[in-house]
């Protein structure tokens, strides 16, 4: 699609929006019974502790049942070499993650380090669109002693329209992740702000093990719906925080934690989710260890 014919669905998407927000389920885009969602898997560049090249890094995981990588960006990888390597691997670059958004947040309330944020996840977009991939995971901002949840909220939502131009330029899709930064705590807020925003390429990357410390995330697939646009797994165990410490939590192997995955998997199929990717976050490792985890996966993914 041309950037005239583009701009033009837009428009239509924000003149419909006076009358039901973007993100409404219509009866026709709600999954038959018939429809079964399926994901490729993805896994974290820096997870992969091998020392070799990074041509034979892709091929490694891609030979392990991986089909795709996530890198971090502004990448300080050649960008010429990875696209040789993802061409000579068969691997894919779907996303990637901006890597600035904790130093310098899109809450911030000094507008120049928000502006050096804003900078820097636009250029996140281009990069993702030079991989072949579509979408950009950005966290919305953090809430702490000097920034109060209310003023978090404003400056995050208002850093996010900034980036509208960039998002509509590329085309690419701008996902915000759930993290720990004490912000967007509960599924009906989560999807309030991306429906503040309002726009068809802005939504959510779901983590499903972040979720764990404050609810279920079924319930939170069933209410972010179709704003999902990424998913990222981990495994999260309850029991370990509060034994062990609140972060050791992730100190589980998949399928060996709290997450209730037929459950988990049941939702993200009765939502029809159309991502096509479950990428996993976790400890990494050498080859044994992602095989491992490679394995683990399909399990989870059996659920579907």
């Amino acid at each position: 699609m041309d950037r005239k014919n583009f701009m033009k669905s837009v428009a239509m998407l924000a003149g419909a929006s006076t009358m039901a927000p973007a993100f409404t389920v219509s009866a026709s885009e709600r999954p038959s019974s018939n429809d079964k969602v399926t994901l490729k898997k993805g896994l974290g560049f820096g997870m992969i502790q091998e020392d070799l090249s990074l041509v034979d890094k892709f091929k490694l995981v891609k030979d392990l049942g991986f089909d795709g990588v996530e890198l971090n960006t502004p990448t300080d990888l050649n960008k010429l070499e990875v696209l040789a390597a993802k061409e000579k691997s068969g691997i894919e670059i779907p996303s990637v993650v901006n890597k600035d958004h904790w130093k310098m947040p899109l809450s911030d309330p000094n507008p120049e380090i928000r502006k050096q944020c804003i900078k820097s996840v636009a250029k996140s977009l281009y990069e993702v669109k030079e991989f072949g991939g579509d979408t950009v995971l950005v966290v919305p901002g953090v809430v702490n002693e000097k920034v109060t949840y209310e003023q978090a909220y404003n400056t995050a939502l208002n850093s996010v329209r900034e980036l509208i131009p960039h998002v509509e330029e590329t085309g690419m899709q701008l996902a915000i992740e759930n993290v720990w930064n004490n912000f967007l705590l509960s599924p009906v807020e989560a999807k309030r702000f991306v429906d503040e925003i309002n726009h068809p390429l802005v939504g959510w990357y779901f983590d499903i093990g972040n979720i764990l410390r404050y609810g279920w995330p079924e319930h939170w697939i069933k209410t972010l719906n179709s704003r999902i646009m990424k998913l990222h797994i981990k495994e999260f165990s309850v029991k370990k925080m509060f034994d062990e410490g609140l972060r050791e939590g992730f100190n589980v192997n998949l399928l060996e934690g709290d997450n209730n995955w037929p459950n988990v998997m049941k939702a993200v199929n009765d939502v029809g989710h159309k991502g096509g990717w479950l990428t996993v976050e976790v400890r990494g490792g050498d080859r044994e260890r992602l095989k491992d985890i490679s394995k683990r996966m399909d399990e989870i993914i059996s659920y579907l």
